[in-house]
């Protein structure tokens, strides 16, 4: 059933405020679980099932889904609609205050439509829990998907922040008719394969993060100024840059990840300990 039907039934309209776009085009949705590789032993985490229709397709495929919904206004239909599923697991709450991987005793794979004002807040909380998922497939905005994609000289902070974690693709693009409402943009289906090695221990994260925080705080200025921030003098900082063989007069945006990680590797020790 269209979404718009489906409220209509509920008596109940979409919130701008939470980004309620939902995606109803069939083929686009069976590519989204395609993408993720879903199969009968893998378990899924979906964020913002909405009306369900992304939720029913996972749980013809998978061996379990967990549904986290913070709109409690589609509880009743998620119930409905899905009603006579057993390996779908509804759970209202907002993704964003729980630890997804105590959902879970396994792998899991995070397959969703997120509402596209908190995607950058989703990633950042999915990639930092101690319990990460082994795959991600999320359908967000296309200038997210590009920047989450970039390569030098167009990285950002983003970029970065996913890419230490796992290899990021774009699989599809979808047009914004295949939504309703309509949103404004086009949007696109991202997959993120996480690596199953960390490139540093959970401890050196925070130092990691600290030194590419300072590099893309200021866009237009060299990495030789921005890493200043971090408390070190001209001279000090300059001897850094040389030890990473990273010429100081480079912005940001044009260094790859095996250099963000050098530079991590011979940061002075006083900023190492003190992260």
């Amino acid at each position: 059933m269209h979404p718009k039907q489906l409220l209509e039934r509920y008596q109940l309209e979409p919130k701008k405020s939470l980004g309620q776009n939902f995606l109803f085009d069939e083929n686009v949705l069976a590519r989204i679980v395609d993408a993720a590789d879903v199969n009968a032993v893998d378990e899924v985490l979906e964020i913002g099932p909405g009306l369900g229709a992304l939720t029913r397709l996972l749980a013809q495929r998978a061996r379990r889904v967990v549904a986290v919904e913070l709109d409690d206004r589609f509880l009743p239909i998620l119930h409905n609609e899905l009603a006579g599923l057993t390996n779908v697991q509804i759970l209202h709450g907002d993704i964003l205050a729980q630890e997804p991987g105590v959902l879970f005793t396994r792998p899991y794979k995070v397959v969703a439509n997120v509402p596209y004002y908190i995607t950058g807040a989703i990633l950042r909380h999915l990639l930092a829990a101690a319990h990460k998922p082994e795959m991600m497939v999320l359908t967000v905005q296309k200038e997210v998907a590009e920047r989450l994609t970039a390569v030098p000289p167009h990285m950002s902070l983003l970029a970065v922040s996913v890419q230490f974690y796992g290899r990021v693709q774009t699989i599809t693009t979808i047009k914004a008719g295949a939504f309703w409402p309509r949103p404004d943009v086009d949007s696109a289906v991202v997959r993120v394969e996480l690596m199953g090695a960390r490139p540093l221990s959970l401890a050196e994260e925070e130092s990691f993060f600290r030194i590419a925080r300072a590099g893309f705080s200021q866009k237009r200025k060299q990495l030789q100024n921005n890493l200043r921030q971090l408390g070190l003098g001209k001279e000090e900082v300059g001897g850094w840059l040389a030890a990473a063989e990273v010429d100081g007069r480079r912005r940001a945006e044009t260094l790859t990840l095996p250099e963000w990680l050098t530079l991590y590797q011979t940061i002075p020790g006083t900023i190492k300990s003190g992260a």
